[in-house]
């Protein structure tokens, strides 16, 4: 059986290998095919991260649009929650994301959002996928004026202006620091927090193409921990390489990480009476602790399969505003349509400012439970679900822990990885409980 070219955030590969520019023309050309249904002559909005490949693929993807007879409204570099808002914002029909997230500059990806800035369904993405052979000629080349155009537009302010819409507060008097992980928020995010009257340092802000989340950002967030305690920042904020994650920093240089950061909002907002049905979307992957926390605070958890999209399906199904992932992702669904890093900080630093309280002490909302996590590289990562000795070994460190741990293991769905993520009370058990189960899938899959 083919594996399926989309998985949970587009299409991923390594650029001009796995992902060249033939296959995006033809993503382009597909698209608009299926689009065309909705809309004579679709607009495609098309946005970029930094990294170098991003330049050849925007430019075979746009092609493949063009050539199928829809528009292309180009906006740059500028954050994938970006292209979301700026989809609603020109009235297109579809956005494009060219980006490979959090990912090593050598991979790049291919994602659409719909008209409304939802990332489009599996359904409309099989019909994608379906047409990229197209030996039946069903995707229909115009001539003359039926060819489509592409138009470049600012794709910065109106974004910035909208992340700034969605504060309350005056930052003046706060000092923070940004990491930009040399990525698609180099720009937007310190002219949002200069004009919301921060003072702004930022480090990890000079893309050369190839630099891209390289010992930074969100991924590394270490050299923000110290950087906010050179500059004397009352936060710190790193952002990945299309920013639609972020990972705080408090004012002692600690991580705040997804998991903290909606205890911290999902708290705020349920005091305010803003959390709708009293809840909190999460996915497996979340720290035991996140849940103790909001029980705490009399708010329901419920948990997805890791992938923001999965989150999001979740909330918009069951009437929830937020949801995220411990990695980052937080959609506030009242405000935008994917997980969106710049506005997660300005709503974590609203809490700052609204309880008058510092980030550390925010922080301690929750207690984090132990948690290792090993992802061991494999040659086929499709032959996990079949593997009966690495469900046995999974099985059998279950007992070990109880019911005061739990084991998730998982494939990737962006790298050739298994992920191991173990959780209990003792360091030391979840370590040699993890390690065991990461020696047999090294056994059974390498």
């Amino acid at each position: 059986m083919k594996a399926r070219l989309f998985g949970t955030d587009g299409v991923r590969g390594i650029a001009n290998k796995d992902l060249s520019p033939i296959l995006a023309f033809k993503l382009g050309r597909a698209g608009a095919k299926v689009l065309s249904k909705l809309q004579d002559r679709p607009v495609f909005v098309v946005g970029k991260d930094t990294r170098i490949s991003g330049d050849m693929l925007e430019a075979a993807l746009a092609a493949g649009i063009c050539s199928a007879g829809a528009d292309v409204i180009n906006v740059g570099i500028v954050p994938t929650p970006a292209v979301a808002y700026l989809t609603r914002f020109y009235k297109a029909d579809a956005g494009v994301v060219i980006s490979a997230s959090h990912n090593p500059v050598e991979y790049n990806g291919i994602k659409y959002f719909n008209r409304e800035g939802y990332k489009v369904p599996d359904a409309m993405e099989d019909e994608i996928e379906s047409l990229l052979d197209d030996s039946n000629q069903l995707i229909e080349s115009p001539t003359g004026s039926g060819v489509g155009r592409i138009k470049t537009k600012d794709g910065a302010r109106p974004y910035i202006d909208f992340i700034k819409s969605v504060s309350d507060k005056d930052l003046s008097g706060l000092t923070i620091a940004l990491d930009c992980a040399n990525g698609a928020a180099y720009k937007v995010a310190p002219i949002i927090f200069e004009e919301l009257g921060a003072k702004v340092h930022v480090i990890n802000n000079e893309s050369d193409g190839s630099n891209i989340n390289v010992n930074c950002g969100s991924t590394h967030p270490e050299a923000l921990c110290q950087f906010v305690k050179e500059v004397g920042a009352d936060v710190g904020l790193a952002f990945d390489g299309d920013a639609d994650r972020l990972i705080a920093v408090d004012d002692k240089g600690q991580i705040v990480d997804g998991d903290h950061v909606m205890a911290i909002c999902g708290c705020n907002m349920k005091r305010k009476g803003l959390l709708k049905n009293d809840t909190v979307v999460a996915t497996i992957m979340s720290n035991m602790g996140l849940e103790v926390a909001l029980k705490k605070a009399d708010i329901k958890m419920v948990r997805t399969k890791v992938g923001d999209r999965y989150v999001f399906e979740e909330m918009l199904n069951s009437g929830y505003n937020l949801g995220g992932e411990q990695s980052g992702h937080i959609i506030f669904l009242d405000h935008n349509t994917t997980g969106d890093g710049i506005l997660t900080a300005v709503k974590l630093i609203n809490v700052m400012v609204d309880e008058q309280k510092a980030l550390s002490e925010l922080r301690e909302i929750m207690t984090v439970f132990p948690q290792v996590i090993i992802n061991v590289r494999v040659a086929d990562k499709s032959k996990y679900d079949g593997n009966v000795h690495i469900k046995e070994a999974i099985a059998e460190n279950q007992k070990l822990l109880g019911d005061t741990g739990r084991i998730v293991v998982r494939p990737s769905g962006t790298e050739p990885l298994i992920r191991v993520m173990v959780e209990g009370e003792e360091q030391d058990l979840i370590e040699k409980v993890a390690n065991a189960i990461a020696d047999v899938i090294k056994k059974e899959l390498q």
